[in-house]
C-alpha cells in the first residue's frame, strides 16, 4: 500500500491489541474478531502518532504516517508468526499485477458492461476482494459476505454470489455453492454461518438451493459431470430431508421455521405473534427444492415418485391452508393461530412463478407492487405502522428478496413488473453503492456498506438485463 499525499490513520473496527514487535520493528493487530494478526511494516515514511500500543481494554488503537513526507507500508495477515517482510518486488510491479489479475475477473463476470451499467465493475471489485483463500473451516475458496463485520458465509447468500459468477467464472461459483453443504451435520441441516474458525448450526436458513441450483445449471459452463450432479443430487436430498421430518409436525403437511432468523429475515413481522410458524415462504422453497430433486432424480435414473408427490401435497397444503382471499398466513406450529402481517415475506410464494394458480399470482403480484418505493421493494410498507427507515427487516430493501421476487415474478408471467422492479434496484445500486440494506424512502445505504450479496443482486440483475436488450435489438435486425 502506498499513498504520497496527507497522513493515513489505520484504526481497526474493535477487539485488536496493538503491540510493537521487538524482532523486527513492526507493528501488529491481533484480532478478536478474525482469529488473525496483521502486521504493520514501515518501507518507507514515518510514523507521526501511535495510539493504544500494549493497551488493553476500551482503549482506542491507531497508527498515524506522518504527512510530509512520502511513505510506503506493507501490510500482511497471518496467523502467528512470520519472517520480517522482505521487500522483494517493487510496489508498481505489484500493482500492475494485481490491476491485471481483477481487469481479468472483471472482464470474465461482467463481459456485457456497458455505459449503462455504471456499477458493474465495483460489484465485480467487491467479490473478487473478497475471495479468500480456504482456511480453518472454510473448506473451499470463498466470497464473504463482507470484508468488514459481517466476514462470514452463510447458508443462503452463498447463492446469490455463486450465481453471479457462474458465467464468468463456474469453478469458484460451484465452490460457493457446495461450501456449507461441506459441513451439513447428521441430521442433513446447514449450517447457519461458516468462518475459518467456527461453524454456527444454532439456526438454519430457508432452503433456496434448488432454485439456486437451477439456475447455477443453466450457467455452468461445462455442465457439471455426472458425480458431481450426483453428489449435489444426494446433499440437496439431505438438506430437504432435514425440513420433511425435523421440520414437520407429525400429521402435518407444512415445515415451520423456529425462528425469524430461520428465514434469513430475522425480524420481520411475520413473526410477531407466535415464533414457531408455519409459512406460504418456506412452503414455496420447498416446493421448488422438491421439483428440482425430481428433475435431478429423472436424470441420474433414480425414482422421482417421492419428490414429485410430496411436492404436490406441500403445494396444495400451502394453498388450503394458508392463503385467504388475497395474501398467504402464517400459522403458529402449535397453536394452530393463524395471522396476516403486512410483511413482503408474506408475497415471497411468488417464487412458484408459473406454479402458482394465476389468480393467486396476480394478486401477488398486485401486493408486491405495494410495497414498490422509488428506489425498489419495502419489506415492510413505509405507511405501515411497523415500518422502520433501518428497521432491517422491517422496511429496508435487500437485494435477495429482490432477485427472488423479480425471477418468481417473470416466471409467472408479470414480465413488466419485473423489469421495473429490476430497474430500480440496478439504479439503487448505482446511486448508493452495495450496502447490506437500504433506506426504501431515501434510498441511503444502511448497516455493512460493501456487501457482496448485494453486489451479486446487481450483476445478476444487469445481466440479464443487457441480454434481454441485446437480445430485442437483434430482433429488431
Amino acid at each position: 500500500m502506498r499513498v504520497e499525499a496527507a497522513a493515513r490513520t489505520l484504526t481497526p473496527f474493535s477487539g485488536a491489541y496493538l503491540y510493537r514487535d521487538p524482532v523486527d520493528g513492526s507493528h501488529v493487530l491481533t484480532s478478536y474478531e478474525t482469529g488473525r494478526r496483521y502486521r504493520v511494516t514501515l518501507l518507507r515514511g514515518a510514523f507521526g502518532q501511535t495510539e493504544g500500543v500494549e493497551a488493553l481494554g476500551a482503549a482506542r488503537r491507531s497508527l498515524t504516517l506522518a504527512a510530509d513526507r512520502p511513505w510506503e507500508i506493507a501490510i500482511e495477515e497471518y496467523q502467528t508468526a512470520r519472517r520480517p517482510y522482505a521487500d522483494a518486488v517493487p510496489f508498481d510491479q505489484l500493482h500492475h499485477a494485481v490491476a491485471a489479475d481483477f481487469a481479468g475477473f472483471v472482464d470474465a463476470v461482467a463481459p456485457w458492461r456497458t455505459a449503462q451499467t455504471p456499477a458493474a465493475e465495483l460489484a465485480a471489485y467487491l467479490l473478487w476482494s473478497a475471495t479468500v483463500a480456504p482456511a480453518g473451516f472454510v473448506t473451499r475458496p470463498a466470497v464473504l459476505m463482507s470484508k468488514h463485520w459481517m466476514d462470514k458465509v452463510w447458508s443462503w447468500d452463498h447463492c446469490f454470489n455463486a450465481i453471479a459468477l457462474a458465467d464468468g467464472d463456474p469453478e469458484l461459483a460451484w465452490h460457493q455453492f457446495q461450501l456449507p453443504f461441506d459441513h451439513q451435520d447428521p441430521a442433513g441441516a446447514l449450517p447457519d454461518s461458516v468462518t475459518h474458525s467456527e461453524i454456527l448450526y444454532n439456526y438454519v436458513k430457508p432452503p433456496i438451493h434448488g432454485w439456486a441450483l437451477r439456475h447455477l445449471r443453466q450457467r455452468l459452463d461445462p455442465p457439471l459431470d455426472r458425480a458431481a450432479l450426483t453428489a449435489a443430487y444426494e446433499r440437496l436430498a439431505r438438506w430437504t430431508d432435514f425440513w420433511l421430518t425435523a421440520r414437520r409436525v407429525p400429521g402435518h403437511d407444512l415445515p415451520h421455521y423456529q425462528h425469524g432468523n430461520d428465514s434469513g429475515w430475522d425480524n420481520a413481522t411475520t413473526f410477531d405473534g407466535d415464533r414457531v410458524i408455519e409459512t406460504a415462504d418456506l412452503a414455496a422453497f420447498l416446493v421448488v427444492q422438491l421439483r428440482c430433486l425430481a428433475d435431478l432424480a429423472a436424470e441420474l435414473g433414480q425414482p422421482t415418485s417421492r419428490w414429485t408427490q410430496t411436492a404436490d401435497r406441500i403445494h396444495t397444503a400451502m394453498l388450503d391452508q394458508l392463503w385467504t382471499s388475497d395474501r398467504f398466513e402464517a400459522r403458529g406450529a402449535h397453536t394452530g393461530q393463524r395471522r396476516t402481517s403486512t410483511s413482503l415475506l408474506d408475497l415471497m410464494p411468488i417464487v412458484l412463478g408459473a406454479d402458482l394458480p394465476d389468480p393467486v399470482a396476480a394478486t401477488l403480484a398486485a401486493r408486491i407492487e405495494d410495497h414498490l418505493t422509488a428506489h425498489g421493494l419495502a419489506t415492510e410498507p413505509v405507511d405501515s405502522s411497523h415500518y422502520a427507515a433501518d428497521g432491517y427487516w422491517r422496511g429496508p430493501i435487500w437485494a435477495p428478496s429482490t432477485v427472488l421476487i423479480e425471477d418468481g415474478l417473470r416466471r409467472a408471467g408479470h414480465t413488466a413488473l419485473a423489469d421495473e422492479i429490476s430497474q430500480r434496484f440496478r439504479a439503487l445500486c448505482e446511486k448508493s453503492g452495495f450496502a447490506e440494506n437500504f433506506d426504501a424512502e431515501t434510498g441511503a445505504g444502511l448497516r455493512d456498506r460493501a456487501y457482496t450479496w448485494t453486489a451479486s443482486g446487481y450483476l445478476i440483475l444487469a445481466a440479464a438485463h443487457e441480454k434481454r436488450r441485446t437480445d430485442r435489438s437483434t430482433a429488431q435486425r
